[in-house]
């Protein structure tokens, strides 16, 4: 029987698909083929004959005269096809063929699911946590609600199941357990597959439903049964059961809001709009250009010319209220960081149980606000950072046990601003970096030769090499030496950077510094020759003009400057993009010290114009490969500066460039 229920479900999703594909589905008749041909398999199998009958009759007429109007064809086939299923409800009478309807229903079901996940680990935290039980209760609620009226009914079954047994809950027929939480964060993964689904399928691409979980009901069912050990109906006591002694003491590091808070929250929310992010970013661009614009206007030679008192207060109002509203066209793309770090909190639950060791996640500065690219792109690599913390980082019960620590480990997420800078700290209390460790694996995997007097600092740095990993063998979760490189290349593409500081036995603190938006950086204009270059400020140490024995040349190739005792290597940057410069002596220009990924170097410049805040430009696809050049800006003169990629530009080992 529930085979016989999946063969239904199929035929409603390819209904779904053919009202999605519109005028597309004249170009997938294989496709089509084959997924009714799948569909007359299992009818075969099941002994359904007439809908085996209806299979094979579609696929021949699409055979015969497919090309002529295909999606009539399927539509009257499909439609034969549900009926003798037994699925009463015409595909063309759905709403869920309404595009605009789909896309809402999974934009709100994802903020339902995201925002129950966190409310689930809350419950966990604090069992008489009412507000968390009934925030739960409520998001499955609506999100049955708006499954049934698009009739999307594997969808809302699964959350129909889950409602029954958390209105349970609320009335105190029975407690909630992490085992039961375990139980709903499935339901809330099974639901997130068939949003993946649906939202491949309404971008037109190939997609599979989830298969039917027979036994994730049964599971759902059987959730009060799984009662913590506490006299039924007794709230008082199930929150003194949680802190039995030698129970790590979890309470406090998710706090559930008030009711006041959540209040306002909603309130808050009531007042939000949504809009679609295309536009947003065209808003943005707009107000780019306009800054762009007024800018050239304000250094017209002509306007200059104009003595008129007027005319310089009216221009000043004009360069005022453009940007303000930079400002807030560039506020438009900022989101709250927390988010990001409740998703964080799951996987932290998760690993924390698999692993056996008992985590509390707290996280500081949730309202940081962030570009929304910037957000969107730190999940990955912050995962992996968790995951890295987790596995490596903590020690087992009886190891912190040993080392007189609190059975339970703490991980801290922390935002914070710092010098302009949003400033994301993970830090652990767990058995810190084994720099003895990681040098002897440095030295095996051939990173370094051994007879290096490496600092504490450049040791810590060898685990963002490729390919490094201190684990002592591979797990599902890390140990394969993917990951701390990927991770650093991920930052930097962001124009930020990672510092690492670890205490042996006492833990490690990542830092994560990062632009606040990808749209504007604050940059150091530089001449060279007749041309100008844009320096990223946040990649600047020190600029100085050079005496005549800070130069040095090694083996008659490589120039070197003395800086502060140590020597770096320099860049003429006249020699990299064929220009002529002003002249080569390097005691009549400038050296700018700059540093990416821990290596420090020296551009040589003819002259510094001035510190600029630039709307970056993109290059295009032409100029995409161009070696040292991350966009292009217009500088207030009109003129196009070119903004430097300071780590490609280091990395390039081609040699001068042709003049």
């Amino acid at each position: 029987m529930p085979r016989y229920v999946e063969l239904q479900q199929r035929v409603e999703d390819l209904a779904l698909r053919l009202v999605l594909a519109g005028t597309d589905s004249r170009e997938n008749v294989d496709n089509w083929i084959e997924a009714i041909g799948a569909i007359h398999n299992g009818a075969v199998c099941e002994g359904a004959t007439e809908a085996a009958d209806a299979a094979t009759a579609l696929i021949a007429t699409i055979q015969e005269g497919g090309a002529t109007d295909p999606a009539r064809i399927l539509q009257d086939g499909i439609s034969r096809l549900q009926q003798a299923l037994g699925v009463h409800q015409p595909a063309e009478a759905s709403l869920a063929q309404d595009p605009e309807l789909l896309s809402d229903f999974i934009l709100e079901t994802r903020e339902h699911l995201a925002s129950l996940e966190s409310q689930l680990l809350v419950l966990e935290r604090d069992p008489s946590n009412v507000e968390a039980l009934h925030a739960i209760f409520r998001s499955f609620h609506t999100v049955k609600g708006l499954a049934g009226f698009l009739e999307l009914r594997e969808i809302q079954k699964v959350a129909h199941e889950v409602e029954s047994v958390l209105d349970l809950a609320r009335n105190l027929r029975f407690t909630v357990s992490p085992e039961a939480i375990d139980v709903i964060l499935l339901s809330g993964d099974y639901l997130k597959g068939w949003l993946d689904h649906l939202e491949s399928v309404l971008q037109k691409q190939p997609s599979r439903c989830p298969d039917p979980d027979p036994n994730l009901l049964a599971r759902i069912a059987a959730i009060p049964s799984l009662q913590l050990a506490t006299p039924p109906g007794s709230l008082g006591s199930l929150a003194a059961a949680v802190e039995q002694k030698g129970r790590p003491q979890l309470t406090e590091a998710q706090p559930s809001l008030p009711s006041e808070t959540a209040g306002e929250i909603r309130r808050a929310e009531a007042k939000a709009v949504k809009v679609d992010t295309a536009k947003l970013d065209y808003l943005v661009d707009m107000a780019g250009e306009m800054v762009i614009a007024e800018t050239l206007v304000r250094h017209d030679p002509e306007l200059a010319k104009v003595k008129s008192p007027r005319l310089q207060r009216n221009l000043g109002q004009l360069t005022r209220i453009t940007g303000e509203l930079q400002r807030t066209a560039m506020a438009m793309r900022l989101v709250p960081i927390g988010p990001l770090f409740r998703r964080m909190a799951r996987l932290v639950r998760d690993l924390s149980r698999q692993f056996g060791k008992p985590v509390t996640m707290e996280t500081e500065g949730d309202e940081i606000e962030l570009d929304r690219t910037i957000v969107e792109e730190l999940a990955d690599p912050l995962m992996h950072m968790v995951r890295n913390s987790m596995d490596h980082g903590f020690e087992h019960p009886d190891a912190r046990e040993a080392a007189g620590k609190p059975l339970a480990g703490r991980l801290l997420l922390k935002a914070q601003h710092l010098a302009g800078q949003v400033v994301i700290e993970l830090s652990d209390d767990g058995r810190g970096l084994n720099r003895e460790k990681i040098l002897a694996k440095a030295v095996e995997k051939g990173l370094i030769s051994g007879e290096e007097n490496l600092s504490e600092n450049e040791i810590s740095e060898l685990i963002f090499k490729p390919g490094f990993s201190t684990a002592a063998q591979v797990t599902d979760v890390s140990g394969r030496g993917v990951g701390m490189d990927v991770v650093r290349r991920h930052i930097e593409k962001l124009r930020g950077r990672i510092e690492v500081r670890s205490v042996t036995g006492q833990g490690t603190t990542f830092l994560l510094k990062l632009p606040l938006t990808l749209a504007i950086i604050d940059g150091l204009v530089v001449g060279v020759g007749a041309e100008r270059y844009i320096v990223p400020l946040f990649s600047i140490h020190e600029i100085f003009r050079p005496k005549a024995d800070t130069i040095w040349t090694v083996q008659e190739r490589a120039e070197m400057a003395l800086v502060r005792g140590s020597l770096v290597p320099v860049l003429r940057l006249y020699r990299k993009f064929g220009v002529v410069p002003r002249s080569e002596d390097p005691t009549e220009g400038v050296l700018v010290l700059a540093e990416v990924e821990s290596q420090r170097f020296c551009l040589l410049v003819d002259e510094l114009i001035g510190k600029q805040e630039i709307v970056i430009k993109s290059l295009g696809e032409t100029f995409a490969g161009a070696v040292g050049i991350a966009g292009g800006a217009i500088l207030g003169d009109g003129r196009v500066g070119l903004i430097l990629d300071l780590d490609r530009l280091f990395r390039d080992k081609t040699g001068d460039a042709a003049h």
